[in-house]
Order: structure tokens, then sequence, then C-alpha cells
């Protein structure tokens, strides 16, 4: 029996690494998930596009993401701030080079995004609620959040699909503004009378797809 009490401590000892091993995995597991980290931008996969209707016809173009980061716990999308950068803006329907200058110039001028004293806008994530029920390759995120152009900040909520997979964060979908909003009021019925067929509908469309990478040093440790 006294021969067997060293066998028996020694294979106590032996066992002790593994039992700590397993507990130290477990617990950078739990810290993995409940850590934020911050996925960076990626501006050259990232696209803006945006569509302003009228009377007689609509006009449609780009512009493009200068910087970002979403906020990501475990495999959530739980915020994350985007900068673009307004003097990017292109038009794509207009052929013709003079009048797709013409339009891009007035769109850049104080009648809309006062492009030179704000070369930049955001919109920062507030808040993500789930939508119930979503099919797997339909919107299954209602995104709020701060947009600011021309200085101003307004709070608008819109629809989008967001996941997280293999390092990479994407949201894409369409979100309406009322350009009122941010002082653009250049031909809104809501502000002048007799336009005529020369009305500008004061809702604009952006249809977006972001893509976020994680950093190179946090995926090299999973």
């Amino acid at each position: 029996m006294k021969a067997l009490l060293p066998v028996l401590l020694a294979g106590a000892l032996l066992a002790t690494p593994a039992v700590a091993q397993k507990t130290t995995a477990k617990k950078a597991s739990t810290s993995a998930a409940t850590t934020t980290a911050t996925y960076k931008l990626e501006p050259q996969l990232s696209t803006l596009g945006w569509v302003g209707k009228k009377v007689t016809g609509q006009h449609n173009g780009t512009v493009d993401f200068k910087e970002g980061e979403v906020l990501v716990k475990g495999n959530q999308v739980t915020g994350g701030t985007f900068v673009v950068d307004m003097t990017t803006l292109k038009d794509e329907d207009i052929k013709d080079a003079g009048g797709n200058g013409k339009l891009v110039g007035h769109l850049k001028s104080e009648d809309f995004f006062s492009v030179e004293k704000n070369p930049t806008a955001t919109f920062k994530i507030t808040s993500l609620a789930p939508i119930k029920g979503a099919a797997a390759d339909a919107d299954n995120m209602t995104v709020t959040g701060d947009l600011t152009i021309k200085g101003i900040t307004n709070s608008i909520t819109f629809p989008a699909k967001v996941g997280v997979k293999n390092g990479l964060a994407a949201a894409s979908g369409t979100a309406t503004v009322d350009r009122t909003k941010y002082d653009i009021k250049f031909r809104s019925k809501s502000f002048f009378e007799n336009l005529g067929d020369k009305v500008i509908d004061n809702d604009f469309m952006m249809t977006f797809n972001v893509i976020a990478k994680q950093p190179t040093s946090v995926a090299s440790n999973k």
C-alpha cells in the first residue's frame, strides 16, 4: 500500500496541468465572446450608392467611404462609425460629360451638400435590433444611428442584412433620407410653391454594402 502512494501522488500532480489548461482555454473562449473587437472598414471593398428622384425622372450615382470601423462582440455586430468622402460624389446616369459635370457641380454646391465646407459625412450606429423571423437571405437587423450631413445630425432607422464570419463583418441595405432635415431645400415643395414639374423629392435613397476586416494580430491569435 505504501508503495502505491507515491504513484498515486505523481499521477495527481501530472493531471493538474491538464485541468489548468482546460480551465484557461475555457476562460479564453469566454473572454473572446465578451470582448468587443474593432474591425476596420475596407473602403476598396465597400460601396455606397445614391438615388435622387424628381417629377421628370431621377439621377443615381456613387460616393466613396473614406474610413470607418465596426464593433464586434463574439459573432455579433454591436456598433460602428463610418466616414464618407463627399468630394468623391459621382453621377452615373448622365453620359454627356458636360451635363454630368454640371449636375455633380450643382450637387456639391450650397444648394445641396455644400462639399467645400463639409467634405465629409458620417454615420454612427446607436442601436441594432434583430428582425424576428428574418429569412437567411433577407434583412435581419433594424439599424438606428446618427447621420451627419452638412454638420447637421439626425437619427435615421432602416433595415439591413448584418453578419460576421471568418474575420469579416458585413452589412448591406438601403436607407431613406429626408434631405430637408439637413438644410437641403432646393426645389422642395415643402418650402417652395408653384414649382410645377421642377419639384425634387425630399427623400433620397442610399444603398450600401459595407465590409470590415478583423485586425490581423487578433485573427492570428485564434
